[in-house]
């Protein structure tokens, strides 16, 4: 259920307040307007509506602040086992009912768990709105486990894992290596998809201590976006999760990283890959700074599609490889996550090239960015790339991508009303803003490297 993309998905200001719900988002001469209306109810769950009536279709989206970084030291693996055991059975749904309710009323519906958050979401027909408000309020309303319900889902993780990592070439590269070697702090750094031993221990007690400590409502966020009803929806939301009990949210840890970085390099041989390959990682700006929106138009200008520096010097030109991808959040977005966060780029080369000749070119395109000014045509690709971007994820017909921004705006900055502001923030960025953000964080002196051998190559014809 782990979902690899990378999105820049962004959403154009009109205005930083809240617009009644009522209409559906319209595109002006100065952008996209997202009608938005944030509430909290008495037991801290918060509510975000996004009214739109262009589609005869409603997204539900529940997103909790339990992701892979913020789970207990000895709990690793369980943020994500919790994805799979919120599918199994609740006080009033047995196992595969919820399911049933949703795709036999022609909807469907998924989870993911990413660095800083879980979600469970659907989009149904405008009609079966509240059999969808019902699943996602019954998952939060409590959870029936037993013991071969856990064997169970573990058992699927630990095949997910098998499958995604342990026996797949470049199984875990970049994603899971990265993290692990560009950071010091633990939260950060551990092995996200779970240590096997940790998954296994887990007991019925485990379990239930874990869901009454992070799925409750004061620690969640229920987006609400499409052709809903304006004057029942607020109703139709307090009589299914009003009733919930109020509990304090947990403690959020400290998953800072130090402000001095290092360079750090690390090898390891994978069994199965038939080529070589590399991979490295920078720190980020914090969020929603303006030199992270100055990084995002970077993040275009080297990284982002065939036309990109990266592409057409290490590709194009020189044939190291026949692809190179990367970017902000390997799982997700840019606007997707909380904490600490790198930008990565990654390659599979051929062994006749070594993996300092690659990092050579890498630096020689990056120092061309931090010397030299960006023209303005060259600007205004960038700025096309992330507005088409845009309108890819705010047109899509299922609305998960907007549901997402706003659930994080929401359970990240309190702040779902700031979508409305990005591409403002992204319009003002210069040039030289981006020659800054270029020379202060992609330095090799910051940098994570990890140097993948290809155990495979000797069975290669």
């Amino acid at each position: 259920m782990l979902r690899f993309a990378w999105l820049i998905s962004t959403l154009i200001m009109v205005s930083g307040l809240a617009v009644a719900s009522g209409a559906p988002p319209v595109t002006t001469a100065a952008g996209l307007s997202v009608p938005i209306e944030y509430y909290r109810l008495a037991n801290g769950l918060r509510v975000v509506l996004a009214h739109d009536a262009s589609i005869p279709t409603v997204t539900v989206g529940t997103y909790y602040h339990i992701g892979f970084r913020l789970e207990p030291l000895g709990r690793t693996g369980f943020a994500h086992l919790f994805e799979h055991l919120m599918f199994q059975e609740t006080p009033n749904l047995r196992k595969g009912e919820a399911d049933q309710a949703i795709a036999g009323n022609g909807g469907l519906g998924n989870g993911s768990t990413r660095f800083d958050y879980t979600n469970y979401y659907e989009v149904v027909p405008s009609n079966t709105l509240e059999t969808a408000l019902f699943v996602e309020a019954d998952r939060m309303r409590g959870l029936a486990v037993s013991e071969s319900s856990i064997q169970n889902q573990k058992d699927v993780v630990k095949n997910e894992v098998r499958v995604n990592v342990l026996n797949r070439p470049y199984g875990g590269f970049p994603w899971l290596d990265l993290p692990q070697a560009a950071y010091t702090n633990w939260h950060n750094a551990h092995n996200f998809y779970g240590e096997l031993d940790e998954i296994d221990a887990a007991t019925v007690k485990d379990v239930r201590a874990f869901y009454e400590t992070y799925y409750v409502p004061s620690n969640a966020v229920l987006v609400v976006a499409g052709a809903f009803d304006p004057s029942t929806i607020r109703n139709s939301v307090e009589r299914h999760f009003g009733s919930l009990p109020t509990r304090a949210a947990p403690p959020t840890p400290d998953i800072r990283e130090g402000s001095e970085g290092k360079p750090r390099e690390v090898s390891r041989v994978d069994a199965l890959a038939p080529r070589p390959a590399l991979a490295v990682g920078y720190p980020l700006p914090e969020r929603n700074t303006d030199e992270w929106f100055a990084f995002n138009l970077l993040d275009v200008i080297l990284l982002q599609g065939e036309e990109s520096r990266l592409w057409q010097h290490l590709v194009t030109e020189r044939g190291i490889s026949d692809g190179i991808e990367g970017g902000i959040n390997l799982l997700g977005s840019p606007y997707d996550y909380e904490g600490p966060m790198l930008w990565s780029a990654s390659l599979v080369h051929d062994k006749t090239i070594s993996d300092l000749q690659v990092l050579r070119e890498i630096d020689a395109v990056i120092n061309e960015l931090q010397t030299r000014p960006i023209d303005e045509d060259e600007m205004q690709r960038a700025r096309t790339k992330v507005r088409s971007a845009l309108y890819d994820i705010s047109g899509s017909p299922t609305r998960f991508g907007l549901i997402e921004m706003l659930a994080c705006a929401a359970l990240f900055d309190d702040n779902p009303f700031g979508v409305n502001r990005i591409e403002a923030r992204l319009g003002a960025v210069s040039p030289e803003q981006i020659r800054e953000v270029a020379r202060k964080y992609l330095s090799a002196r910051n940098r994570a490297v990890i140097h993948l051998q290809a155990g495979a190559e000797a069975t290669q014809p």
